[in-house]
């Protein structure tokens, strides 16, 4: 039987691997907050803070539980002058204006797709070049050189 053997990234090359996937950004809580304060900075938090909705909606086992956080999300983000409202289409909207009465796991998956896709596809690239990442990972860098030559 072969023996599964896992790679440990150091807190030094953590930021760095995040340029990898925006995958691996959200599935680091390091990462995610970066994300989320340059996001912030940007004004267009929502996308990454509905996404987050979504995840946890999707583990939600209670019946009762999942018609409120499907109605908080769907007044948070979706319906027109949400505080939140998330940039999506008119036929994704409507449909889970239609689905919100008697929710599922999968009513908000469509919507979810399209906010992953643009974070995927404008705000991570722009996150990679922004100074925030940039300073994040060179203080990263700086204190692993400390650690190996501690005269710098």
């Amino acid at each position: 039987m072969p023996v599964k053997c896992c790679f440990y990234r150091s807190p030094q090359t953590e930021s760095m691997a995040w340029s990898e996937s925006m995958d691996t950004l959200l599935a680091n809580q390091a990462g995610l907050d970066a994300f989320r304060t340059f996001l912030k900075s940007e004004f267009s938090e929502e996308n990454v803070e509905f996404w987050l909705a979504c995840e946890d909606f999707k583990k939600t086992e209670n019946a009762e539980k999942l018609a409120s956080k499907a109605k908080m999300i769907y007044s948070e983000f979706i319906v027109a002058d949400a505080p939140k409202e998330i940039n999506i289409d008119f036929s994704t909207r409507d449909l889970i204006s239609k689905n919100i009465a008697e929710p599922n796991l999968k009513c908000f998956d469509e919507a979810q797709k399209l906010i992953y896709s643009l974070m995927a596809k404008d705000s991570f690239p722009r996150f990679l070049k922004s100074e925030i990442y940039k300073k994040l990972v060179n203080s990263q860098q700086v204190g692993n050189h400390r650690r190996w030559l501690p005269f710098l």
